[in-house]
């Protein structure tokens, strides 16, 4: 019975009518908030609802990019819808490179749709390319520097076949090709193909004269080698800049060889010495072991005739002629060392 008179007591009125202020006073701030963005794009004759702004906002799209995108592409009289331009916001794609590229492959009557716009600014993305670029280059061909000035050299270096060596500069003119430039080479490519290029054409001509009399004979060998192929340009011209004679690179390897070649076989003279000394040294050595040998024989003389007296096959009288040999032969040998010795006078024999 308490409860009924408490709840009979509440304002109820009151709490309704302070709800309806606050649903209200809500409501005018969600208008408030994205009326303006409502009315520019309104005005600009690229409509779109509140409730698809809200919704974008609540899908943490940035609503007012989507809609500066959606009135640039209608004043530029191409139709993109909110959810197109949405859904390459949450691709992580560049609306507004994107919409600038359409129309500016629109006005240069370039047949390029939205679908292909964005997979080129997909493609293009963390490379800093841009789908504009790639869409300003078709229109305007672009001249890219053979080799690349940003890579720190100067020339591209070929070797003719009579060893002088030929430097060239190369300018490529290309044109982006918009059907084939997602998943194809970029400038890099090129540079590398074209460099290669005349690095062959070079070292195939018979003398560095063949070269520089005909500088354009480098351009129109590379032009037909088609080295555009799988890359998202289209090779327009080669253009030799400048040819230069560096080195006569045959006569330095020819000095290189030489070098080499001395070098070498003083290496194997010294090898040869290293074998004779350790000949020598070997020699030496068995010499050595000869003469011990000899001495080593020379010793066991006497015990030998020690063994013979004992055994009694030598007598003591053969011992005492044995030694008056010995005591004869070296005396005769002292006697000639003392002729040898003895220094001749001019006028006697």
């Amino acid at each position: 019975m308490n409860n009924l008179l408490f709840l009979a007591e509440i304002p109820w009125g009151v709490i309704l009518t302070g709800v309806l202020v606050i649903a209200v006073l809500v409501l005018l701030y969600i208008l408030f908030s994205f009326f303006n963005v409502w009315l520019r794009a309104l005005l600009a004759g690229a409509s779109v609802s509140i409730f698809t702004l809200v919704a974008m906002r609540l899908r943490s799209v940035d609503y007012k990019l989507v809609v500066d995108a959606r009135i640039t592409a209608s004043k530029a009289g191409i139709e993109i819808s909110t959810d197109e331009l949405e859904a390459h916001y949450l691709a992580e794609g560049n609306i507004i490179h994107t919409v600038q590229a359409l129309i500016a492959a629109d006005k240069a009557s370039i047949n390029l749709n939205w679908t292909r716009a964005c997979a080129i600014d997909l493609a293009t993305k963390g490379t800093g390319k841009s789908v504009v670029e790639a869409v300003r280059t078709s229109i305007n061909p672009k001249v890219i520097d053979c080799p690349d000035p940003n890579a720190g050299k100067r020339s591209i270096d070929g070797v003719a076949k009579d060893g002088i060596q030929v430097k060239a500069r190369a300018r490529v003119t290309v044109r982006s090709n918009l059907d084939r430039y997602v998943g194809s080479a970029l400038e890099e490519t090129i540079i590398a193909r074209v460099g290669e290029g005349i690095v062959t054409t070079i070292g195939s001509a018979d003398t560095y004269k063949t070269v520089l009399e005909s500088p354009d004979s480098i351009s129109k060998v590379v032009l037909q080698r088609g080295l555009d192929v799988g890359t998202a340009f289209e090779i327009l011209s080669i253009d030799i800049a400048d040819v230069d004679v560096g080195e006569n690179i045959g006569a330095k390897l020819q000095v290189a060889q030489a070098e080499a070649n001395k070098n070498m076989a003083q290496a194997q003279a010294e090898i040869r010495r290293a074998a004779a000394v350790a000949l020598e040294q070997e020699m030496k050595a068995k010499v050595q072991e000869m003469q011990a040998k000899l001495v080593e024989a020379e010793a066991q003389v006497p015990m030998a005739i020690a063994d013979a007296l004992r055994e009694g096959n030598l007598g003591v009288m053969d011992y005492y002629r044995l030694n008056n040999i010995q005591a004869d032969t070296k005396m005769r040998d002292t006697i000639s060392k003392d002729d040898e010795d003895t220094p001749q006078i001019p006028g006697q024999n």
